[in-house]
């Protein structure tokens, strides 16, 4: 079987290349596709050469590779997979709008749907500051043109896989179609369980607007007597650092043992922003540190709130500084009640092994029931024999595995 895997561009490493890292490793000889490729380190593609679109080579594709998204369907149409069995896309923008043919197999991995194509439009036009004008307008209907394009483009797929409940709700609402959920794997093994924590707490993150790294900060201003530790940058830095009180200290980007120090040591971590998923949260527990959140988004599947059992943190209900007080008094007067045995045992459920097992698990049973369609089998008998095991893979076990079951 010929395998190609689909990215949509390689330019910094994060949570996106490290689900690719884990699909590599599943699928070691599969031949590596991206838009753009310009990462640095080169570790999550396995010693991979890649083959990139017409994008690579116009300019200034380096630094503002984002400008040229009008051209990115057009761009990833491009590439010529017809000699391939399995492509497996991992997605959150453009990559699963490759070309198929109607006897190759096609799973792609939706990190999201292109969140400021559709549910968040307004938030983008207004951070971009395109609210008015003939920019907007041109800004509007670009969005309006991948909108189509992006519900068409997932008619090619024959299996779609979210990366969180959240994000497998937002999938029904723009493609019409259900998702398995495989959440994306953490690198709980690169994190060391720490008991002794100490007393201040700790937000890492990039420094954009829907981060909301300004509302803690002004929550932190607003309890003097409480140490916050910032960690990372962004094009809000400058105003979060002018922001900032004498009890919080901004420490921008910082090398990895640096972040997993203070993760180590922080009393909890605060997290205010509606993601998809959320990694840097799991990583906080899986060195046993706890997790006030924001109640909205992915943070509501990694994190377990005081009241059930083996509690690895609170929530906060709105994104104000009010509410997150009482989140954090809450955590305070409560906080006994977490260990940080059941923080790590949580963050455990979505190592990379578990990854690994549901996706393969996932693919192999999209492959079979791909077989059977091929051959003529009809929708009952295929859903007769996916729930009867007969394929080697009960209904919902992908579901169910991803979560440690």
């Amino acid at each position: 079987m010929r395998v190609a895997i689909v990215h949509d561009w390689l330019v910094a490493p994060g949570g996106a290349e490290k689900v690719l890292e884990q699909i590599i490793e599943c699928f070691p000889d599969a031949d590596l596709f991206s838009l753009v490729d310009f990462l640095e380190d080169r570790r999550p593609l396995g010693g991979k050469p890649v083959t990139t679109s017409f994008i690579q080579r116009l300019p200034f594709a380096r630094r503002r590779y984002r400008g040229y998204l009008p051209l990115m369907p057009l761009a990833v149409e491009q590439f010529d997979l017809s000699s391939y069995d399995l492509i497996i896309t991992s997605s959150y923008a453009v990559a699963k709008g490759v070309l198929v043919g109607p006897d190759q197999t096609h799973v792609s991995y939706v990190h999201s749907p292109m969140r400021y194509a559709w549910d968040l439009q307004h938030q983008y036009l207004r951070e971009a500051n395109l609210l008015r004008g003939p920019k907007s307008w041109a800004a509007r209907a670009m969005l309006h043109y991948l909108r189509g394009w992006d519900a068409h483009s997932a008619n090619s797929v024959d299996r779609l896989i979210a990366n969180s409940e959240f994000v497998a709700r937002r999938v029904m609402k723009t493609y019409r179609r259900d998702a398995a959920v495989i959440p994306p794997p953490v690198d709980v093994h690169e994190f060391e369980l720490c008991t002794q924590k100490e007393d201040f707490y700790l937000t890492a993150s990039r420094m954009v607007p829907y981060k909301r790294i300004d509302l803690i900060v002004e929550t932190f201003n607003a309890t003097p007597h409480r140490k916050l530790v910032v960690i990372g940058d962004g094009p809000q830095m400058a105003s979060i650092r002018a922001k900032a009180g004498p009890n919080v200290m901004i420490l921008g980007y910082q090398p990895f043992e640096v972040l997993k120090d203070y993760l180590q040591r922080a009393r909890a971590f605060v997290f205010a922003a509606e993601e998809d998923f959320g990694i840097v949260p799991l990583e906080a527990q899986a060195c046993g540190t706890p997790v006030i959140a924001f109640g909205k988004g992915g943070a509501l599947e990694t994190v377990v709130p005081v009241g059930e059992a083996q509690p690895t943190g609170v929530f906060f209900a709105r994104q104000t500084v009010v509410s997150m007080l009482d989140a954090i008094n809450r955590f305070e007067r409560l906080s006994e009640h977490i260990t940080p045995g059941a923080c790590r045992a949580n963050a455990e459920r979505f190592s990379a092994v578990v990854f690994r097992r549901a996706f393969m698990a996932e693919v192999t049973r999209t492959i079979s029931a791909a077989g059977l369609r091929q051959r003529g089998a009809s929708v009952e008998r295929i859903e007769h024999d996916l729930a009867t095991e007969e394929l080697g893979w009960p209904r919902d076990a992908a579901r169910k595995s991803s979560w440690g079951h």
